[in-house]
């Protein structure tokens, strides 16, 4: 592969942050070796030349030479890769793109024009990618502040007055810049000045409608799904499982995103690289931890959140805030990390609130913002002239970034805001403008093309993943078409990592299992003492019926602590779908997967607990309907909890909601009011009730007997007036029942069956195992809809 890489005439001789890692001393510390010193040092040098300049122009559009279309090129590598293959020694490589024919007449030599050195003719060094930002405004509307309740017209107008337009809010005015492979480009401001919202607009957060402006990589305009391929985003708050080590979650990261055709063995390599790359290895095998568990440090987990965004070496990077809440030490070594990252071929877009002077030794390009208006834009070396030819110099021995931001703070306070320093940086650019051109023209010869530029990152090492399913995404040209993967692995893969995870949380915290199974053991103990023995006699059957109705709405109520167990991991899930780590149905199988074994134990130790203590009837064929039943509640009320979860935002929204709705499915199930007394527009509830179909379930399987009695001659009078008579009084009543009906009525004359009770109930529209399945299908319609809650609430997007 090496001895291809050096033909190519644009192919910078940068390894990718895995590579380097092998150089790396393994001591957990991040050192710069001698590779990347000597690039760096090369890279800073062109700076110190743009000291007394502002920012870096515009590139030029691509000249028009005889270069290699992307097919041709990936021809070679492909062929380079046949020949590596043969050889021993060589490790094999991995691609991303998939081509189509190349151009007709095109020729395999016109690299020869160019040295081996990744230069042009003129020795000047190419530079592939070239994220720019143009004019990007974004503007949101400002909720009125007022009354809740609209205001009344005035008695004797005629129409009340038309509403004020609402009022507009910028976020983003005008912004203009650009960031280079090889850079890290900071976005700086005080709070609410917009660094965040200009990453997001950079990064396709903020929805097409409401962003205006263009952003283009190479100057191409980017797809949505293509820029989740190539790029990542790291959030300002650290998403990880707290039970997690720091090698686990890196290696989870690895398994979502590399391709399958990837060894495990190479799986784990490359994690080791990243760890030793990210100064983890003393803390590899330490849990990430939260408020209940001790585990890593802040910065630590800083860098494992920005490791498991990097494991695929995306060729874009996007970190929002990314030093926030850490100490000195902390932030520079994270910024380090964006550094080696950078240099590795990578674009790295990050926002700071006030970097050290360390740091700000370490940034390439800087973008000031203020209330939205670009206040500053160009390097670090140049904020002395540009302040100075503001009238306020900055003083000897003091950090360039505090000052510009204490500046910023005292003009905001002004009635005018930092307009006049907006105005300044205007001219400023103008003045400055073709100064950089020249040197642009100089140093920056024109970047490559999108599809040159990613396939030569690919041939580099980047961007590992791979279209293993079909299910790609088309990088548009006119000349040839490409093909990136939307997932790194087909579907029972992802799904098979999820389900690994997932377990491999519920075994570390067997707390909350076992509090739910201590809770469902209780409320079965309490059932089965209060309903113990029960009976064949009248105010048995209502004793059964008390029972069955509690019971059955026990194990829907139980079920809601399946409520958090989504909104926990929120966010977590937000993240790593926002770029395509897995698909929605594979974590919403995975989640049906995980959590159906612990309902199977939960529902034998409710049915243990209260069958044979209460005296149910069917023998063993009437236990295992039972369990089925109590299993079959289980899951449609953890599949009604899991799709709330995925529609409320919070806890706190969430329960009072499970818990009413609850009520009343127990309200129209038909125990407090039968099913022909319920009020006709109030019946599509009975039908729609979960605790309807499982009370009616036992219910039918209790009482489908004909042969059992329920009420034998004088018990016709319990729960009646009469019931207070003596028993020889009764017997006289039924004698004379007896003779004026003409029918034989004794003590002992079965007077109601069960089949006659279910009549009286209104329980005769379905049978038992109808209600069983219709209450598993109510579990699988309630994760259906869960599924479709996540791809609809899942955007991740401004409005």
């Amino acid at each position: 592969m090496s001895r291809f890489v050096d033909k190519l005439p644009f192919f910078d001789r940068r390894a990718s942050p895995m590579e380097e890692a092998d150089d790396i001393p393994r001591s957990g510390l991040l050192h710069l070796h001698g590779g990347h010193n000597h690039y760096h040092h090369q890279h800073h040098h062109q700076h110190q030349q743009q000291q007394g300049a502002m920012m870096a122009p515009e590139p030029s559009p691509p000249t028009k030479h005889s270069s290699s279309t992307l097919a041709q090129l990936l021809k070679r590598v492909n062929d380079a890769r046949s020949d590596a293959a043969s050889s021993a020694n060589s490790s094999p490589s991995h691609y991303t793109i998939e081509l189509g024919a190349s151009v007709p007449g095109s020729t395999g030599s016109d690299s020869e024009h160019c040295s081996h050195t990744g230069v042009v003719g003129d020795g000047a060094p190419l530079l592939p990618f070239v994220l720019k930002f143009t004019d990007l405004t974004y503007s949101v509307k400002q909720r009125k502040k007022g009354p809740c309740l609209p205001a009344l017209p005035f008695a004797g107008r005629g129409d009340a007055e038309p509403e004020a337009a609402p009022r507009m809010k910028t976020l983003l005015d005008n912004i203009s810049g650009e960031a280079r492979e090889g850079e890290i480009m900071a976005v700086l401001g005080a709070s609410g000045s917009g660094k965040s919202t200009l990453i997001d607009a950079l990064a396709n957060r903020i929805r097409k409608e409401s962003l205006h402006g263009s952003v283009t990589l190479n100057g191409e305009s980017m797809d949505n799904n293509l820029l989740k391929v190539i790029s990542a985003y790291v959030m300002q708050d650290d998403l990880l499982y707290p039970m997690l080590t720091v090698e686990e979650t890196l290696m989870f990261s690895a398994e979502f995103r590399l391709p399958r055709s990837l060894p495990g063995r190479e799986k784990k390599k490359r994690v080791q690289a990243l760890i030793d790359q990210l100064g983890l290895r003393n803390a590899a095998n330490t849990i990430i931890g939260d408020e209940g568990h001790r585990g890593v440090s802040g910065g630590e987990r800083r860098r494992v959140s920005i490791g498991v965004d990097i494991i695929h070496d995306p060729i874009v990077l996007f970190l929002d805030e990314p030093t926030s809440g850490l100490d000195s030490t902390s932030a520079f070594m994270v910024v380090k990390v964006l550094q080696r990252i950078a240099q590795s071929g990578s674009v790295v877009v990050m926002s700071i609130h006030q970097p050290s002077y360390r740091i700000l030794g370490l940034l390439d390009r800087l973008l000031f913002l203020s209330r939205g208006q670009t206040v500053y834009y160009g390097p670090p070396g140049a904020l002395s002239s540009f302040f100075h030819d503001f009238g306020k110099p900055i003083h000897d021995n003091e950090n360039p970034t505090e000052f510009a931001l204490d500046l910023v703070r005292e003009l905001e306070t002004m009635p005018d805001g930092a307009s006049d320093l907006v105005e300044h940086n205007k001219s400023w650019q103008k003045r400055m403008g073709p100064k950089m051109m020249k040197h642009a023209d100089e140093h920056n010869k024109p970047s490559l093309s999108l599809k040159e530029a990613i396939s030569a990152s690919i041939s580099r090492g980047k961007l590992v993943s791979g279209a293993t399913d079909g299910n790609v995404i088309t990088v548009p040209s006119s000349e040839s078409s490409s093909a990136v993967a939307k997932f790194a692995n087909p579907f029972w893969i992802e799904m098979g990592v999820l389900t690994r995870r997932a377990f491999l949380n519920t075994k570390r915290t067997p707390e909350i299992f076992v509090i739910r199974l201590g809770a469902v053991l209780i409320t079965g103990f309490i059932l089965a003492t209060i309903f113990w023995r029960l009976d064949d006699s009248p105010k048995g059957v209502e004793e059964r019926l008390g029972f069955f109705a509690i019971a059955m709405s026990t194990m829907f109520y139980t079920c809601s602590d399946a409520l958090p167990v989504f909104l926990n991991e929120r966010y977590i899930f937000l993240r790593e779908t926002a770029y395509n780590a897995y698909r929605r149905s594979s974590y919403v199988l995975s989640h049906t997967v995980v959590g159906f074994p612990s309902l199977i134990v939960l529902s034998f130790a409710f049915a243990v607990t209260t069958f044979f203590a209460v005296g149910l009837a069917g023998g063993a064929q009437g236990f295992f309907f039972f369990v089925a039943i109590v299993l079959a509640s289980f899951w449609a009320g953890s599949g009604f909890a899991t799709f709330l979860s995925g529609v409320v935002t919070n806890v706190q929204l969430g329960f009072p909601v499970v818990v009413s709705t609850l009520a009343y499915f127990l309200l129209f199930s038909g125990f407090f009011i039968n099913r022909d007394r319920i009020p006709k527009y109030w019946l599509w509830f009975h039908y729609a009730s979960l605790v309807k179909y499982p009370y009616e379930a036992v219910m039918l399987n209790e009482f489908s007997d004909p042969a059992r009695c329920f009420v034998r001659g004088v018990q016709m009078f319990d729960n009646t007036p009469l019931s207070v008579l003596p028993g020889a009084a009764k017997v006289r009543v039924l004698r004379a029942m007896s003779s004026s009906l003409g029918i034989n009525i004794g003590t002992a004359t079965c007077i109601t069956t069960g089949p006659d009770f279910l009549k009286q109930q209104a329980v005769t529209d379905l049978t038992k195992w109808d209600c069983l399945w219709i209450t598993v299908a109510w579990g699988f319609l309630f994760r259906i809809l869960f599924y479709i809650a996540l791809v609809l609430g899942s955007k991740n997007k401004r409005r």
